[in-house]
């Protein structure tokens, strides 16, 4: 039986956001729960993410929150944000790194080619779980 410990994440680093984009892969989220504050610099976005830390025989999802801080500013490419209940996947999250660390920019990429383009003033990043597991029905696969 899959442990259901809430999984509660920080990064900080290019290396700890690839455990965040690992834990992320396939989580899915309406563009309508992804939010930039700019006046108080965050990009948050809700999400119902796949467990793939569960040991169980059936798959499971779990409602988390993915919040990003120091943003100065968010690009979209391939992603209608008019169209509020459109539900987007996840694929990776990566970083590039300008210059002048430790900011950079965060590439959120999502399956049918979307992607977010967020630059950042350093890696301060948080992932938490808000909700219990539930089973699914549908394993993430890929057609690579």
């Amino acid at each position: 039986m899959a442990e259901n410990k809430p999984l509660r994440l920080l990064a900080q680093d290019a290396d700890d956001l690839g455990v965040l984009s690992a834990a992320l892969q396939d989580a899915v989220a309406k563009i309508g729960d992804i939010r930039w504050d700019a006046q108080s610099r965050t990009l948050t976005i809700a999400c119902n993410r796949f467990r793939w830390e569960g040991s169980g025989k059936k798959g499971e999802r779990v409602r988390s929150a993915l919040q990003f801080g120091d943003v100065s500013g968010v690009q979209a490419r391939n992603l209608r944000r008019d169209a509020k209940g459109a539900v987007v996947s996840l694929m990776s999250i990566g970083f590039e790194p300008d210059e002048e660390a430790p900011a950079g920019l965060v590439v959120l990429t999502f399956s049918g080619g979307g992607d977010m383009r967020v630059s950042v003033d350093c890696l301060d990043v948080a992932l938490a779980d808000v909700s219990d597991p539930w089973t699914t029905p549908r394993t993430p696969g890929h057609t690579d």
